[in-house]
């Protein structure tokens, strides 16, 4: 691969990271669209894992984030 092949790959991969890290422009076409999504997900048993597994998670942070409460309490660093 020449020098200016590997410049011009180069400024591609700059202009795509720029257009990545640029702010997400919100869809002002259509103000309702989450509606037209509702539902997408229905009758599918990977999202009914992931909700699970969501659901297991955040329960498992608050019971640790609770214990670590009632440490500290009991240690009077409240």
């Amino acid at each position: 691969m020449t020098i200016a092949e590997l410049e011009q790959r180069f400024l591609a991969l700059e202009t795509e990271v720029q257009r990545l890290k640029a702010p997400a422009e919100p869809n002002k076409a259509d103000p309702k669209w989450v509606l037209a999504h509702g539902g997408r997900f229905a009758n599918d048993p990977g999202f009914d894992d992931v909700v699970r597994l969501g659901r297991e998670y955040r329960e498992e942070v608050n019971r640790a984030s609770l214990e670590e409460f009632d440490r500290d309490e009991s240690l009077g660093n409240l």
